[in-house]
Order: structure tokens, then sequence, then C-alpha cells
């Protein structure tokens, strides 16, 4: 189960940065492939975002975190790079 939720960690952050660039540098040069990428792109991040919360409220529950260190690792789905920062910090623990 670690793994899986260390894989869905990777790809919700890997999502997030797609669709930030896919804001960023694709738009102001290309709004047609922008339109076409933004479905797919923010489709997944979103499946991937609840997927990931709903395996950080069941990891909460299994190893008996603290409402800080889950509050900690929910809020790192938001940030860029944050899934990150918390599959090697927390996750590894495991």
């Amino acid at each position: 189960m670690i793994k899986f939720f260390k894989i869905i960690a990777l790809l919700e952050g890997v999502s997030l940065l797609a669709l930030f660039s896919n804001m960023l540098f694709i738009k102001p040069s290309n709004f047609d492939l922008y339109k076409s990428l933004l479905f797919p792109i923010g489709m997944s991040h979103g499946i991937l975002f609840i997927a990931y919360i709903a395996l950080a409220v069941l990891f909460k529950f299994e190893n008996k975190y603290s409402f800080k260190t889950f509050f900690i690792i929910s809020l790192a789905s938001f940030i860029p790079f944050g899934t990150f920062y918390i599959e090697k910090k927390y996750l590894n623990k495991l």
C-alpha cells in the first residue's frame, strides 16, 4: 500500500507541474494547443488529487499520524514540488 501511495504522490506532483506548464508556457504561445491539452491534463490531475487525499486519510488512521502531520501531507498536494518533498521526508520512513 505504501508503494502505491508513493506512486500516486509522484504522479500527482507531475500532473500539477504539467498543468502549470500548460498554463504558463503553452497558453501564451499556442492557445489552441492549450485548450486541447487542458481537459486531459486537468482530468488526470483531478483524479490523482482525489486519490492522493483519500490515501492520505487512510494512512493517517493506519499509521496514527497526528493532525499536524496529516495537514502537512495534505497541504503538499497544493504546492508545486510539495508531494516530492512529502515522499522523501514522510513516506520513506514507513
